[in-house]
């Protein structure tokens, strides 16, 4: 594999206007934010990559600020003028940076990118390179949608329509409290052969075990992180009292904590966000757990531009990944996004991996400026921060 210096690192924070707020239990927010990486090689590639985040601390503890100020004052230092040969280097040279892995994720992901093109080869390849034999990553993924929290059941179903009539297989619903158990009987009820999974973004607590006992009957492929953001341990209480399987995202940030979650049966099925978990070098090391377990696993997205969108479908057409990924097309968030061609929904409710090298999507610099602009304009403190 043909190594690449690090030249430079360019950060651009865009904000993008969505075609439809996405309200989850923790609320929702105008824009789709993100810090843009653009890492340049003495040779003159460029990679890119991005960390996707909100302007609060809602999902997590960092925000795009936060972020910010990490990846400018203590990530870049750390990496320019460094020769790598392959990605997997990037978290040593960054170790003494703890936590923030939103921040460690995006600018790995850009060095993923410019490596695979260093090296001729679409992203996806160059994941498989990294893996044992046998992980030919297939040419598309396939893939499902997520449905924020409406004002009326009729909105909700008119909106499920919507998506099963695009050619999506697999529909999420957003669930709190008063939004559950009446909202998946009127699914079922109108529905009765789709697949189905809810998302709690924690918004239960164990003692509402009993309350969501109740949605067993409700033949749901998961119920995802029902309990707090960062346990585990309640939901191994939790699980055996459930039929349905409880799918974890926000508590698992790291390969090892998948490996406790296992062992102590905190549940069945992960969603594996390459940003949440630091990185594509880290979701590397969880990808080989889930397959060396068996586990069910999907590939979570957190309203990516294309940028990462389609490092994410790189890393879901791996043939671990074995249910739906939360990678819709790209006219379900953006008109336009950042970047060209378009992802589009194919039969059997897929997309297809992009042709080109690295992440094989083109980054439009005049959309690219549109988004900083708009950041600056929305952003009270966008000026003390650049």
């Amino acid at each position: 594999m043909k190594p690449v210096t690090i030249k430079e690192i360019k950060l651009h924070i865009v904000a993008l206007p969505l075609v439809e707020l996405l309200k989850t239990s923790f609320g929702a927010e105008p824009f789709k934010t993100a810090i843009i990486i653009e890492a340049v090689s003495e040779n003159g590639l460029t990679g890119w990559g991005e960390t996707a985040l909100k302007t609060k601390p809602s999902y997590g503890s960092e925000t795009v600020l936060t972020a910010l100020h990490i990846t400018r004052d203590f990530l870049i230092p750390k990496l320019l003028g460094q020769t790598l040969h392959s990605p997997t280097e990037v978290p040593a040279l960054v170790k003494t940076v703890r936590g923030n892995h939103h921040a460690r994720a995006g600018v790995e992901a850009a060095l993923w990118d410019l490596l695979a093109k260093a090296n001729g080869m679409r992203l996806a390849d160059y994941f498989a390179a990294h893996l044992p034999a046998g992980n030919t990553p297939r040419e598309s993924a396939v893939v499902g949608v997520s449905i924020g929290i409406q004002d009326s059941l009729d909105e909700q179903m008119a909106l499920i329509q919507k998506r099963l009539d695009e050619g999506y297989g697999r529909i999420k619903l957003k669930i709190e409290p008063g939004w559950d158990f009446e909202l998946a009987r009127a699914v079922r009820a109108r529905f009765p052969d789709i697949t189905l999974m809810l998302d709690a973004n924690s918004a239960y607590t164990l003692d509402d075990a009993d309350h969501l006992k109740q949605l067993d009957q409700f033949d749901l492929l998961m119920i995802e992180q029902p309990l707090a953001y960062d346990d585990i341990y309640e939901h191994s209480l939790l699980q055996p009292q459930l039929n349905t399987p409880i799918c974890l995202d926000e508590s698992i940030y790291s390969a090892q904590d998948w490996q406790i979650a296992m062992r102590l049966g905190a549940g069945r099925i992960l969603n594996l966000k390459p940003t949440r978990v630091g990185g594509y070098t880290e979701s590397l090391k969880t990808y080989r757990l889930c397959q060396e377990s068996g586990t069910p696993l999907w590939i979570g997205g957190m309203l990516e531009t294309g940028i990462g969108r389609a490092a994410n479908l790189a890393f879901a057409a791996l043939p671990a990944v074995n249910l739906p990924s939360d990678i819709s097309a790209t006219n379900r968030y953006f008109d336009p996004d950042i970047t060209e061609p378009p992802f589009e929904l194919a039969p059997g409710s897929s997309i297809r991996l992009p042709e080109g090298p690295g992440i094989g999507v083109d980054v439009q610099r005049e959309r690219l400026a549109e988004g900083e602009a708009r950041w600056r304009e929305s952003n009270p403190f966008a000026p003390l921060w650049g």
